[in-house]
């Protein structure tokens, strides 16, 4: 708080520099941003860093001290006095007449909050674990991993990265082939940058993901909204309306946020039409590990050959969202150009890459997905029965075969809005359903997780606090 005075030199205005210092004072009290109670830099050690006189800063100090702004505490230093009244804050500026984006007027929360999207069952991931190889991590660390990371990722994390995907999701690649980000959007922002062109057309899911349109926005694209229905994306209605389309992107495992898998015949439709035309397909697999009716799906990318599918998977969803990690693979004539990108783009922090490193070739990774498994396979069922139990014709809970989420269907057209922002009053969460589709008159639903409802108790009182609100 004290570096916003330290930061700006109280130097070249038209008041003697002492004033100027008081000034600088008197105006972070006045806005809050120092607090009744809060500790001020000494004399000497402010002149040090403002490169004034001591005697400068001692005159600006006594200035503010004989008008009861701060007080002096002998040994314990100099604090901002703590019976100042706050002043009246300064009248706030005027909102902007701009639009707010619906993409980024999401509801969002600091806390945990019942049915929470986005998040694993935070209560069943091995923090000891994890602390432990941290501490190990901390405790080895030599000079030159204190400089900065490769911005492609730590050779050790590709390695684990791609050996995890050969056994488990079926991809056969290199660890040069595999790119560590810091979340989804620095996902995206790397292969728009890498691949496409403002002006090009790139087919969405529809609904999809609402900030994978604003990204695609933002990179001056034209995203092409393509429907979805029982078999997952229709690859003919894509081809009718945007035939040219240099790129698509698509949730094969479980769309998102409908949860249906894309069929064998649509998959390779999807990759006949990609080679075709020469166009990219990314394959967000944001929770593919997830299914409860039967073993997972390979991934798209394992039925690509020639080239054309990035496939994008996330370490926050499967451990937890303050990682920050993700991962890109993209086809090996493609590493180069990617190599290139990530060195202007920068990469993920290096000790949190060295930890997940290690808990992958220690094998906790993939025993961590197993647990979770088969926890979330006994949360899904005790979610869906307690919401049904408690909700009864209200709201229809859809069956759901894998992903991290339920749908609970309304039949009032947008009710879910009014429902989700209702909810969100009360310290429940459910984002709707409709502000997922590109077209006005999308379907009625909530979307709830029940990665962290335990019990089926526990969701069929928390459905009954969500009727009360119909």
């Amino acid at each position: 708080m004290i570096q916003a005075i330290a930061e700006i030199p109280p130097a070249g205005g038209a008041d003697p520099l002492y004033r100027q210092v008081y000034e600088r004072f008197r105006g972070a009290i006045a806005h809050g941003t120092l607090k009744p109670g809060d500790r001020i830099p000494s004399a000497r050690a402010l002149a040090k860093e403002l490169g004034v006189a001591r005697g400068t800063v001692e005159v600006a100090y006594s200035l503010l001290a004989s008008e009861g702004y701060i007080q002096a505490r002998g040994q314990a230093g100099t604090v901002v006095s703590p019976d100042l009244q706050p002043q009246a804050a300064a009248p706030a500026a005027q909102p902007s007449t701009a639009p707010v984006r619906d993409e980024l007027a999401w509801p969002r929360s600091s806390g945990i909050l019942p049915f929470q999207m986005g998040l694993p069952a935070l209560d069943a991931f091995p923090r000891k674990l994890w602390a432990r190889l941290g501490a190990r991590q901390l405790r080895g660390l030599q000079a030159p991993a204190l400089t900065y990371p490769p911005s492609g990722g730590l050779p050790a994390l590709r390695s684990a990265t791609a050996a995890y995907l050969q056994v488990a999701r079926g991809i056969h690649c290199q660890p040069s082939q595999v790119f560590i980000t810091s979340g989804y959007n620095h996902t995206m922002r790397l292969v728009l940058q890498a691949l496409f062109q403002p002006g090009d057309q790139v087919w969405m899911e529809d609904p999809g993901y609402p900030p994978t349109r604003f990204l695609l926005e933002q990179a001056r694209l034209r995203p092409a909204p393509v429907p979805v229905d029982s078999d997952g994306l229709v690859v003919g209605a894509g081809i009718e309306r945007a035939p040219r389309a240099r790129g698509a992107v698509v949730t094969p495992a479980h769309q998102s946020p409908l949860c249906m898998s894309l069929s064998l015949p649509r998959r390779q439709a999807l990759l006949d039409w990609a080679e075709r035309n020469g166009s990219w397909i990314v394959e967000d697999d944001y929770d593919g590990e997830y299914r409860y009716v039967s073993r997972p799906l390979p991934a798209l990318k394992s039925l690509d050959t020639q080239g054309r599918v990035l496939y994008a998977g996330t370490f926050s969803k499967v451990l937890f969202p303050g990682l920050r990690l993700a991962y890109l693979v993209v086809p090996e004539a493609q590493a180069a150009r990617f190599e290139q990108i990530c060195w202007l783009t920068g990469g993920a922090p290096g000790l949190t890459q060295a930890i997940l490193g290690a808990f992958m070739a220690e094998g906790h990774f993939g025993r961590h997905i197993q647990r979770m498994r088969r926890l979330y396979a006994e949360r899904h069922d005790a979610a869906a029965a307690g919401l049904a139990a408690a909700l009864g014709t209200r709201m229809r809970i859809e069956p759901q075969p894998g992903g991290m989420h339920l749908v609970a269907r309304l039949e009032e057209p947008l009710a879910d809005r009014r429902l989700a922002s209702r909810m969100l009053e009360q310290g429940l969460f459910g984002e709707a359903l409709s502000r997922w589709y590109a077209e006005p008159d999308g379907q009625s639903a909530l979307l709830l997780s029940f990665t962290n409802i335990v019990s089926e108790a526990q969701a069929r009182e928390l459905g009954l606090r969500i009727r009360a609100l119909m």
